[in-house]
């Protein structure tokens, strides 16, 4: 008996998001990491972070910056996953990555992130993927070092007071690179 659940049955899709598509992604941004409804996944920032993740200008500047994408994550034509993808030189930058809290701990995330890297190699043919993550993150900072990326050291400071990445729940919140080299 197949004990899939429907909304894993598809093959995933692909593609660059659109702005047609701002509307979407917000709402699926905020769910897999803020709010309670992010705590039905095991990426949620709920509790070191309260108000938004992002918004419609934040998500609209990553799809129209040149040499910037979101890639959107369907199955079976419904929204599961984004991130965003930047070409940064000889490297690309990974973030924004929301997978809906639903979808969460089945290996979707892994599937993704090969993709991204895939993409971000063939595309631009970049050596390294980088990405940014809250430092106090274990649990999500282990997961991408299962992944094959690796700390740095690198820390650039949390923007306190900016309102657009959130309300921080404690002062020790800063941001550590990860860098991936890709073969």
């Amino acid at each position: 008996m197949d004990t899939a659940l429907p909304q894993e049955s598809g093959q995933l899709s692909y593609r660059d998001a659109v702005e047609a598509d701002v509307a979407a992604l917000v709402p699926l941004i905020e769910s897999a990491y803020r709010g309670d409804s992010s705590r039905a996944g095991w990426t949620t920032e709920a509790d070191i972070l309260q108000g938004q993740r992002t918004d419609p200008e934040g998500v609209r500047e990553v799809i129209t910056t040149p040499g910037s994408r979101l890639m959107v994550v369907e199955r079976d034509g419904e929204l599961i996953a984004c991130c965003q993808l930047e070409h940064r030189d000889d490297a690309a930058y990974f973030g924004m990555f929301a997978v809906r809290p639903g979808a969460q701990g089945g290996g979707l995330g892994r599937q993704i992130l090969a993709e991204a890297e895939r993409q971000a190699r063939e595309h631009w043919g970049v050596r390294e993927m980088h990405m940014t993550v809250i430092s106090v993150r274990d649990e999500l900072i282990a997961y991408y070092e299962r992944r094959g990326y690796r700390r740095t050291g690198r820390m650039t400071p949390f923007p306190y007071g900016d309102e657009r990445f959130g309300l921080p729940q404690r002062d020790d919140l800063q941001f550590e690179l990860l860098v991936k080299e890709l073969a």
